[in-house]
């Protein structure tokens, strides 16, 4: 089983549980998905037959917040987010979306009808949900959505477009947002309304695992009781973002140690000129460099992780350490796809697949120039986007 990369010995001091979790979480990952993530990944499509797993494991109950305290506290959360992730992004995308931007807003900004019909369904993995805020004209910039819904009569009227969705194609239930009387409100719309459609995008040469679709709403009908009643503008959707992001800055830190983990063994077993890759000093420099900025990662996240658990959490904490630790990540993830060598471009080899996937992870839930430009109005007071 994978050991783990803990060069500062930041693990010896959690507590037994969370360790004994999170080595559950790291057997699921090297026993049920490795061995099958690499066909997903060719033929592109999501393992759904692990989404009962993951919700036996609380993939997607573990990183509530709002309500009730959260069942795991924030380190624990994080090192669960990690793990799936040293599988492959699409795990840790379907637990973030699933958990973070579906059961999150419901839990926090739903009626209590929509909490005991959609929360039991989806914390057992026997209804899927996604998120719709991205629309073609509008990533980084959401409050310039064109999707808008009307009251009519005893329900609303939606109409619009939404793309980049995960789960978008498997999703039995998508959290729309849309402009209502200038303000941007929740509406959960049901598979199979009338005028909602999904489709998937194909063609991605990242994110291949992952389910990733486009949504249109055609004169959608849906009725009172669908409206988020405690979400009452975009504050809200970017709300359920940072839930999502937090486990982010945490699953890039899988990514990047089984990237490490991959070519440390490698170079030890390559031979070249008689002697092991790894006896090279452009190699022992190249792996003390992934090692220093692995282990800041780390240590970043952990004390992320005690804001978060201490309630002093900053929307612009979490966008630093997003915007860090993917970064770091796809470093780390083209250094050791290089020190492959040709082996790197083979999908015998997890790097190259991660390297794909985290120009995903480096472009979703905020770019890191959007992060960047955040950082920088939190620092200064002065706003750059604009």
């Amino acid at each position: 089983m994978f050991k783990g990369i803990d060069y500062y010995d930041i693990e010896n001091d959690l507590p037994r549980a969370t360790r004994q979790l999170r080595d559950t979480i790291r057997s699921f990952v090297d026993r049920e998905v490795l061995p099958v993530i690499r066909e997903h990944y060719r033929v592109g499509t999501f393992p759904r037959q692990l989404v009962p797993r993951l919700a036996e494991l609380g993939a997607f109950t573990a990183g509530l917040t709002g309500g009730d305290r959260p069942p795991l506290d924030s380190v624990t959360y994080g090192l669960l987010m990690q793990e799936l992730e040293r599988g492959d992004s699409a795990l840790r995308s379907f637990a973030s979306v699933q958990g973070a931007l579906v059961m999150y807003p419901i839990r926090a900004f739903g009626s209590k009808a929509q909490q005991e019909r959609w929360l039991p369904l989806l914390a057992s993995g026997r209804a899927i949900g996604c998120f719709g805020l991205t629309e073609p004209g509008g990533g980084s910039d959401p409050a310039a959505m064109s999707t808008w819904a009307e009251k009519q009569g005893d329900g609303y009227r939606l109409q619009g477009y939404k793309m980049w969705i995960t789960n978008g194609t498997i999703a039995d239930v998508a959290l729309i947002w849309a402009k209502l009387d200038g303000a941007v409100r929740g509406f959960l719309v049901e598979r199979g309304t009338p005028g909602f459609t999904a489709s998937e995008i194909t063609g991605k040469l990242s994110h291949r695992a992952s389910d990733t679709g486009s949504l249109v709403l055609d004169n959608v009908t849906v009725p009172a009781g669908s409206i988020l009643p405690k979400a009452g503008g975009l504050k809200n959707a970017l709300a359920c973002l940072d839930q999502a992001r937090y486990g982010i800055a945490w699953g890039a830190l899988g990514a990047a140690q089984a990237c490490f983990d991959e070519v440390l063994a490698f170079t030890g077993q390559r031979q070249t000129f008689g002697r092991p890759l790894a006896a090279r000093q452009l190699v022992q420099a190249k792996l003390a460099d992934m090692l220093t900025e692995i282990t800041k990662g780390q240590l970043l996240a952990l004390q992320l992780a005690r804001l978060r658990e201490a309630g002093r959490l900053r929307p612009e904490q979490v966008c630093l350490a997003k915007r860090n630790n993917v970064r770091m990540a796809l470093e780390v993830a083209r250094t050791a796809r290089e020190m492959l060598g040709a082996n790197g471009i083979s999908d015998g080899y997890q790097s190259m697949r991660h390297l794909c996937n985290l120009e995903s992870v480096d472009t979703y839930e905020g770019t890191y120039e959007v992060h960047t430009l955040a950082i920088g109005r939190d620092l200064t007071g002065i706003s750059a986007f604009s």
